[in-house]
């Protein structure tokens, strides 16, 4: 028979069309597989597939995915299921050493910082397959995490005593200190940022006597070094980097390493065998400070209420964002439209968020509103169109009337809270 590639126009121009019935079927027939990046061409050319799955645009931006199945909706809930089926087990039963993590826990759950941190572990403790080290997470506190194994963690060492709650830098440092002595890991890595990490860090390599790296974005392997690992850091205001050995003590930054993605660990229950002795501490925690949401830049805002041009009950979504404590934001729309102000605007053209709730109401989700918030946590989407793009990013879509809605959210806060108001 003749070698010769013969073409068939149709299906080139159903695996073009992501809208026929029949486009993954061809996809996956013509990349030998169930969700086809790239194929070749007719003409020889490697053709690529902007749509699939963790797609790398030809700049290293990765695109995103307007069809949903990327995420939000059913798609991205059965695509979040069959990764998480496909992780491979690993236990390690005696590891060669220890790589001690201290993450934040803001709110509870490991934040994407946490998780790049813990990246950055498992590639110390993974570097020599032959004698692998282990991940030690310390957690002080209460908790809500259930994912610490898909992060990464190997051993968890869970100190939920009164006295590390809150701003409790002299206890906490007595737990770390006394975690030093009995285990010893070989690196101590912590964030480097405001909400308590980077104090710490610095507080517990002074009490070790090392001389910690800060603002740490990149390790390297470096068989010159002691530890035989090289880091690359910020600084001078950000305008330079250093070259060092990586210490056993390293402050890291966000996006640090890559999150684990492909293993999940035992995150086996770990406690020390002699007691953390009580330290006096000279520092009272006298809570939060209250603080007018609205007052709030978007770039820091944690919870955001975003309005679009399905709002109709502009006092009623103010009122709704003042209740739930959030801070208000707003699209292109609705900024043009003269609703909100012009430093309200989200998304490529407006501020960056990078909220862990973000609520947006009556939004369709123009391409440069996705871009704006595609590092939120979670996004919730209340509309009246199912199909829009917004439904198909949120986690959690609820379809109806944005001003009802809203006041039926309303009357449960103010129900559950009693009258009093705090935060959302």
């Amino acid at each position: 028979m003749s070698e010769i590639r013969r073409r068939d126009p149709r299906r080139e121009w159903i695996a073009r069309n992501r809208l026929h019935p029949e486009h993954l079927d061809v996809l996956a027939e013509l990349g030998q597989g169930t969700a086809a990046v790239e194929w070749m061409g007719p003409n020889g050319v490697i053709r690529k597939n902007p749509h699939a799955i963790g797609f790398i645009g030809p700049n290293g931006v990765k695109r995103i995915d307007r069809s949903g199945a990327q995420q939000g909706g059913q798609a991205a809930g059965g695509a979040r299921q069959a990764a998480q089926d496909s992780r491979r087990d690993v236990t390690i039963e005696a590891p060669a050493f220890l790589v001690a993590v201290v993450p934040e826990l803001s709110g509870g759950r490991l934040s994407g910082h946490d998780k790049d941190l813990l990246g950055l572990a498992r590639r110390l403790a993974d570097a020599d397959p032959e004698r692998p080290g282990a991940v030690l997470a310390v957690v002080f506190g209460e908790h809500k995490e259930e994912g610490f194994g898909e992060a990464g963690i190997d051993r968890l060492l869970h100190l939920d005593d009164d006295a590390y709650a809150g701003f409790a830098p002299e206890a906490r440092l007595a737990a770390l200190s006394a975690v030093e002595r009995e285990l010893a890991p070989r690196h101590w890595l912590l964030p480097d940022s405001p909400l308590g990490g980077a104090d710490l860090g610095r507080r517990l390599a002074l009490r070790l006597g090392e001389r910690p790296a800060t603002g740490v974005w990149q390790i390297e392997a470096d068989g010159e070094a002691p530890l035989g690992w090289g880091c690359t850091a910020r600084g001078a205001a950000e305008s330079l980097d250093i070259q060092r050995p990586l210490p056993r003590v390293a402050l890291a930054l966000a996006e640090c390493a890559e999150p684990v993605d492909e293993t999940r660990h035992a995150a086996e229950p770990l406690s020390l065998a002699e007691a953390i002795p009580s330290a006096f501490s000279r520092i009272e925690d006298l809570g939060q400070v209250a603080v007018d949401p609205a007052g709030v830049a978007l770039a820091e805002a944690e919870f955001i209420v975003s309005a679009g041009n399905g709002v109709k009950d502009w006092d009623g979504f103010h009122h709704a964002a003042r209740v739930l404590g959030a801070t208000e934001g707003a699209s292109r729309v609705a900024v043009d439209d003269g609703f909100m102000a012009r430093d309200r605007q989200v998304g490529a053209t407006g501020t960056w968020v990078t909220a862990r709730v973000y609520l947006a109401v009556g939004i369709s989700g123009a391409i440069q509103h996705l871009q704006g918030i595609q590092s939120c946590d979670k996004v919730v989407a209340i509309n009246l169109d199912p199909g829009c793009d917004m439904i198909k990013r949120a986690d959690l879509a609820v379809i109806g009337d944005s001003g009802e809605i809203l006041a039926a959210l309303v009357a449960k806060v103010e129900q559950q809270r009693g009258g009093q108001r705090d935060a959302a």
